[in-house]
């Protein structure tokens, strides 16, 4: 599968994620990586898990995401 982005650009190059929101594939140039916090019962009495969830993102979404 290629980057949808690059495809835009007129560029083959292959996809290594898919975006979380949309589902469009990414290059490592395109791809966005960021930690998230879980909640929920992982242990008695604990709200939160010790180790952030990934979650990845394309340009147009991450933008979509920032912006007010």
């Amino acid at each position: 599968m290629d980057c949808y982005e690059c495809v835009q650009q007129g560029r083959t190059v292959a996809a290594v994620a898919v975006c979380r929101v949309c589902g469009a594939a990414v290059c490592a140039d395109h791809v966005r990586s960021e930690g998230k916090v879980l909640r929920g019962p992982a242990s008695p009495g604990k709200v939160t898990h010790d180790r952030a969830a990934r979650q990845l993102t394309c340009p147009v979404c991450r933008e979509a995401e920032e912006s007010p």
